[in-house]
């Protein structure tokens, strides 16, 4: 489990740092490689948007890596918030697991 108290490092700021800068993309440019609006590109790099299946198999597709990539660091940050989430947390410590038949 995911157990540390910083935050891991998002799929936008990935997406902007480690792809779009160093490709010199702006966010239009992206967009139009993807087939999608820009405005579900700015979302993406804005934090506001998750990682679907769908858009990992686009991304892989236009930045040549796995659709797994974009998978895993969507389920990193969604581990990590609903573990950091005192509302998520108290649902989870409900939770009681079930006994052998």
């Amino acid at each position: 489990m995911l157990m540390t108290k910083r935050k891991p490092i998002t799929v936008g700021e990935i997406l902007v740092e480690e792809f779009m800068q160093p490709l010199g993309l702006t966010q239009a440019a992206l967009a139009e490689a993807m087939g999608v609006q820009r405005k579900h590109v700015n979302e993406l790099c804005n934090g506001r948007r998750n990682v679907t299946a769908s858009t990992a198999l686009i991304m892989a597709r236009v930045f040549g890596n796995s659709p797994d990539f974009w998978l895993n660091v969507q389920r990193r940050t969604d581990l990590w918030e609903a573990l950091h989430s005192p509302k998520e947390r108290e649902r989870i410590k409900r939770a009681r697991p079930l006994k052998a038949a």
